[in-house]
């Protein structure tokens, strides 16, 4: 339940981490007011002092996992002897212990300081990145793949319930979306520094191994110099003042709308029952089926870009500078559909019309024999597929409260929808070539399955909303102490 009035945190509230401000619970009152002014304050600075950095993170995490599709057209699988679907299974092996720390790594992330957690883990796939640029056989590349799949496993994941703890509910897709355009922006970018890098000679190392090498390196640098600027939470934020840390706890706590009994994150404890509540919620459920779907034709994309361009006829330099328009139309379509989603508070019309057009690219990769038509193809699946990622994420954290069962759930749709990439790796086997039709088919299947687990959700969540509308779920109350409901609580909405 919401508060009336606050009782102000400490008498000096510090930016000790191990020590934050206390606040009052929600059952000591029962209304919270912010001032609007001073939340547009509070959001702006957190944009500023936020933003850039998460940027970063998820730029270099998906340039160090995806730049080994640029490495392959310079060499990589000539030098390695990677014959057959030797490639395909090192890209794999990045997910195996990806998939499997995402759960627990949500669960820590509070417990370590999530400011810290996330840029110590961007320091070691830094370095491991910078290694895989000196392996000599298939069995190092193997190796390498998967520790970068350990250090990045609890990356995205904790990126979006880190956001989740400093935005209220419909702000967050659009921060997730300004964070997460840094993923095709890379393939962008990675595609003009794979050109260059992939030029370098020196030291018995030949152009593909200084595309790991050089990024790895920047990515190191940059982790450790975020480990000093990433606060944990809004009490313990050193930009704000004390007003404007009091009431950023306070709007985070009156967006719960009941969910949450403790006023900050910080006083939330973990229990066995929000694991539960987390599991055995519907949207938990069809959301993470959702994102499986969704990371099929997003992690194929990403990885084969550079094939598919070299399956149209170009080679070389020429393919790698290929990939940089389509991946720029991407980075706008993630931050216009985040934009228009927050501004009207619904995800699932997006996530529909983002598969919609990625389904007319798909189709024109696969019905035209035109080289033209099949590279203008490429802009709409880009523009198509990236959105969805962010959106679906987003609209799973909107829908579980919490702190402890959206980071359960959370991590469990991250956790189970990167299995998709088991799939999405095997998309472009070389046999399939140029064409590559049946790749273009699985992922156009995919995309036809995400419209309709949308659909659902979408259906799910305005029958619950109309019930609780109606006093249907009200009893609840009656059930236990009230702050235990979470988003149980028939004064909790669904995002649509």
């Amino acid at each position: 339940m919401s508060s009336d009035s606050m009782e102000k945190a400490s008498d000096k509230i510090v930016d000790n981490t191990d020590n934050p401000p206390e606040y009052s619970t929600a059952k000591d009152h029962e209304q919270v007011y912010v001032d609007p002014d001073l939340s547009k304050r509070i959001t702006r600075k957190l944009d500023f002092h936020l933003l850039p950095w998460l940027f970063g993170l998820w730029f270099f995490a998906f340039l160090d996992r995806s730049n080994i599709g640029n490495a392959k057209i310079s060499g990589l699988t000539t030098d390695l002897g990677l014959d057959g679907t030797k490639f395909n299974v090192a890209l794999a092996c990045f997910y195996i212990l990806y998939i499997l720390v995402d759960v627990p790594s949500n669960i820590i992330l509070k417990h370590v300081g999530a400011g810290h957690f996330l840029t110590a883990i961007m320091v070691g796939w830094g370095i491991v990145s910078t290694f895989m640029g000196l392996t000599k056989s298939f069995a190092g590349l193997v190796v390498c793949r998967l520790l970068l799949g350990v250090f990045e496993g609890g990356l995205f994941g904790g990126m979006i319930l880190y956001v989740s703890m400093f935005y209220p509910r419909h702000e967050i897709l659009l921060r997730l979306g300004l964070w997460y355009c840094a993923a095709p922006l890379s393939g962008a970018i990675g595609g003009l520094l794979a050109a260059g890098l992939s030029q370098i000679k020196h030291g018995g190392y030949n152009g593909w191994p200084w595309i790991f090498i050089i990024e790895g390196i920047i990515t190191t640098l940059y982790g450790a110099v975020a480990f000093f600027f990433l606060p944990h939470t809004p009490s313990t934020a050193r930009f704000f003042t004390e007003e404007e840390r009091t009431a950023a706890v306070q709007r985070m706590h009156q967006d719960m709308h009941g969910a949450s009994a403790k006023m900050a994150v910080d006083q939330e404890r973990f229990s066995w029952k929000w694991v539960r509540m987390a599991l055995l919620n519907v949207n938990t459920m069809l959301d993470c089926w959702c994102f499986f779907l969704v990371l099929v034709p997003v992690y194929s994309y990403s990885l084969f870009l550079p094939t598919i361009i070299t399956g149209l006829g170009y080679s070389g330099v020429i393919a790698q500078l290929f990939t940089v328009p389509p991946n720029v139309l991407g980075t706008l379509s993630v931050i216009f559909c985040a934009y228009g989603s927050d501004r009207l508070k619904v995800r699932g019309p997006f996530l529909i019309g983002g598969s919609l057009m990625a389904i007319i690219g798909y189709s024109m990769l696969i019905g035209s024999s035109s080289s033209h038509v099949q590279y203008g193809g490429t802009f709409l699946v880009a523009a198509g597929v990236f959105q969805n990622s962010p959106t679906i994420c987003a609209w799973l954290a909107n829908n579980l409260a919490p702190h402890y069962v959206r980071a359960t759930g959370g991590g469990l749709q991250v956790a189970i929808g990167n299995c998709a990439a088991f799939l999405a790796t095997f998309t472009y086997l070389s046999t399939d070539g140029p064409r590559y039709t049946k790749g273009h088919a699985i992922n156009l299947g995919a995309l036809v399955l995400i419209v309709i687990t949308a659909s659902a959700t979408m259906a799910y969540d305005m029958w619950e909303n109309k019930q609780r509308d109606a006093g249907k779920r009200d009893h609840r109350l009656q059930e236990g102490p009230e702050e235990e409901l979470g988003y149980r609580h028939p004064s909790f909405r669904y995002t649509i």
